[in-house]
């Protein structure tokens, strides 16, 4: 088991807009293989950040969700709408913590 933060900066005035999309894919990851339970947190010293705690059987199945068409539209329309920053992903699990680049800050 392995347990993903994904880490956001949002837009001004973008908030609800990136709390109802990602309410979608909330309920998307539900059905996908390896998808344990997701959880959206917003930062209560910065308004405009978001934490998303998800739990994975393995980083393989993670993988396999941010690599879907699914992720990726989502990601282009981040980019293009709500993120005022690239977002970190970061993975725990057995090993030390890994960071690593969001695709939806590729350009």
């Amino acid at each position: 088991m392995i347990t993903v933060g994904m880490n956001y900066k949002i837009i001004p005035g973008k908030d609800e807009e990136f709390v109802a999309v990602f309410t979608k894919v909330i309920q998307i990851m539900k059905d996908m293989a390896g998808h344990g339970e997701t959880h959206l947190f917003r930062d209560v010293y910065s308004e405009h950040d978001y934490l998303i705690i998800s739990e994975w059987t393995d980083e393989a199945a993670f993988n396999s969700f941010i690599e879907s068409d699914r992720f990726k539209n989502v990601v282009d329309w981040g980019k293009k709408e709500v993120l005022a920053s690239q977002p970190k992903h970061e993975i725990y699990g057995a090993g030390e913590a890994t960071q690593e680049k969001c695709p939806a800050g590729a350009h």
